[in-house]
């Protein structure tokens, strides 16, 4: 069964798949320059030791995002 979550609530070390982004205007265009595709993986590295950002794994590169930001991304959760 798939759950769609906002990145932010994937716990760490899991993998989802992006279903949709919900930001706009620059901060989507930024997501979309970072591969933030539908269907990209994406895997819960680790958290800052403050608790923000969060690593990410995406497409092979380490992206940190702040809980704001991942909060608009949309991921489906095996």
């Amino acid at each position: 069964m798939e759950i769609i979550i906002p990145l932010n609530n994937l716990p760490l070390g899991k993998k989802a798949k992006v279903c949709e982004l919900k930001s706009s205007g620059i901060m989507r265009r930024r997501m979309l320059d970072l591969g933030l595709i539908l269907d990209t993986e994406v895997e819960a590295l680790q958290k800052s030791p403050s608790g923000d950002p969060t690593a990410y794994n995406i497409r092979g590169a380490v992206i940190a995002l702040r809980s704001e930001e991942a909060g608009n991304i949309l991921v489906r959760a095996n």
